[in-house]
């Protein structure tokens, strides 16, 4: 940058200078072009101003009677100069065929010959050149004078280079004038936009604007969140590389209105939400500037699925605290019974429940061989009874482990049980794996959903804040590749087996 101070400059004193180079040099080619066409335009019509004057003296009657006289000097000298002071030429010269002077606007040339090409008109031509005579140098035209078929007589009239010359400076200072005056509009109209450009670019220069283009470009494209801005219009004006990733948008999303990309319910928040795309939970944040709404989205999926494990082992623990609570109670039931001297009676009752506790478990553990699922359906059981309600384990239930992931069979049954352990007092789970796919039933004595699209994020009958499991349910079955249908209050799952 040093050996350069035009690169220190800025962007918009650059385009400044440079304007108004393009516009001086254009001026000025404009200028010389029109120098050189007005230059013409006055030599062609000088030669026809002559040739006009010049043939209308040869065709004039009282010429060719001064030609008979014994001295046609005398009288054709004053008919020249009246003609020449009349049509604004320098000379009109009669002369005899051999270029003989009769006539010239300096008597002492009178009788002389004249200076230049005669030669065409001899042979009955008009014509015209440029030629040095006693005048000096001359935009001419010479015609023959004819009578009974022969040159009586030969005209040349002309004007003076000097005075094309002197019109064409004329031309020339208008010319200047308004070349000047567009040189000053061209330099006002450059400073308006330059001005302008000034404005928009923060007098910054070439390098520095590259700089700043190329950090841009390395930011929006490194950083792993996605990065939305969304005109006031409703115009995607710009969508790095993780938001196309993120939302599934196309490589030619940027430009496009965000109705055409099916954004409108993404971007429709104004604080920060989470939101299903496919099988991808994204929390989605947006905030207004003076460019329109920037929206960043974050990927929450495996942050999700995390949340979804721990409230499973929440869960477990939760009802081993039930159980353990219960079986607190009991145990100081048994206590008290020994200590009232009835024990046979706390014998029978510690019976029943170890008796109870153990069918239960050996119906889970004997139906689903998927250790995480008997879990979650050990836990779920405590869970229902502490709140009043029941889970049965269907009597034809019978399910291997096939293998399938853990955690979004836990996603799967965990959130139908929770949602039919909130809307009914008996829940009924039914679990088979044949036939080339897994079955997985769920079904309750509550009235079911009312129809809606209970798969959508935020579909709810439980309040504001929830509505997020039915949706991470049916985005689990999409991501085993199954099917979920609903029925009444029934869901039933299809998953194929690996």
């Amino acid at each position: 940058m040093e050996g350069n101070p035009m690169r220190r400059w800025s962007l918009a004193g650059q385009m400044l200078v440079l304007q108004l180079l393009v516009v001086a040099v254009t001026a000025a080619g404009g200028a010389l072009l029109a120098l050189l066409q007005a230059h013409e335009l006055l030599q062609e019509e000088a030669g026809a101003t002559a040739t006009a004057v010049a043939v209308s003296v040869a065709a004039s009657p009282d010429v060719l009677e001064a030609l008979d006289e014994r001295d046609p000097t005398a009288r054709l000298q004053p008919y020249a100069q009246r003609a020449r002071a009349a049509t604004g030429v320098d000379f009109i010269t009669i002369m005899k065929p051999d270029g003989t002077r009769y006539t010239h606007p300096n008597e002492a040339e009178i009788g002389k010959r004249f200076l230049g090409h005669i030669e065409p008109a001899l042979r009955g031509e008009t014509f015209t050149e440029t030629y040095t005579g006693t005048l000096g140098a001359s935009k001419r035209a010479v015609t023959p004078v004819m009578a009974g078929g022969r040159v009586r007589a030969l005209v040349s009239a002309g004007i003076t280079i000097d005075r094309i010359s002197a019109r064409l400076r004329d031309q020339l200072a208008w010319g200047g004038l308004i070349v000047a005056l567009a040189l000053g509009l061209g330099a006002a109209g450059t400073w308006l936009v330059t001005a302008r450009l000034r404005r928009q670019t923060h007098g910054l220069g070439p390098v520095e604007l590259g700089r700043i283009h190329a950090h841009h470009d390395a930011v929006l494209h490194a950083v792993r969140e996605g990065l939305l801005l969304v005109g006031q219009d409703g115009t995607l004006t710009l969508c790095n590389d993780a938001a196309r990733l993120l939302l599934g948008l196309p490589a030619d999303a940027e430009g496009r209105h965000v109705r055409e990309l099916g954004l409108e319910a993404v971007l429709a928040a104004d604080e920060e939400r989470i939101h299903l795309v496919g099988d991808r939970v994204l929390a989605v944040n947006s905030a207004a500037s003076r460019l329109g709404t920037v929206v960043t989205v974050r990927d929450h999926t495996e942050l999700q699925a995390l949340t979804g494990q721990l409230d499973a082992e929440r869960g477990f623990a939760e009802s081993l605290r039930s159980a353990a609570h219960e079986a607190a109670n009991r145990l100081h039931t048994v206590i008290t019974l020994v200590e009232l001297g009835r024990t046979e009676q706390a014998v029978a009752l510690g019976t029943a429940e170890l008796r109870a506790a153990q069918e239960l478990t050996d119906r889970v553990v004997g139906a689903v061989r998927e250790p995480v699922l008997a879990a979650l359906l050990l836990g779920k059981s405590a869970e229902a009874a502490e709140r009043g309600a029941e889970l049965v384990i269907s009597q034809d239930s019978e399910l291997d482990d096939l293998g399938l992931d853990a955690r979004e069979l836990v996603t799967i049954v965990g959130n139908l049980i929770d949602n039919a352990i909130d809307a009914a007092t008996r829940v009924e789970v039914h679990l088979s794996g044949g036939a080339g796919q897994v079955l997985i039933r769920v079904s309750d004595n509550g009235p079911g959903p009312a129809g809606e699209d209970v798969f959508d994020k935020g579909w709810t009958t439980k309040g504001d804040g929830r509505g997020l499991g039915l949706a991470l349910v049916g985005q689990a079955v999409r991501r085993l590749r199954g099917t979920i249908e609903v029925e009444g209050s029934a869901f039933t799952v299809r998953l194929p087996r690996p």
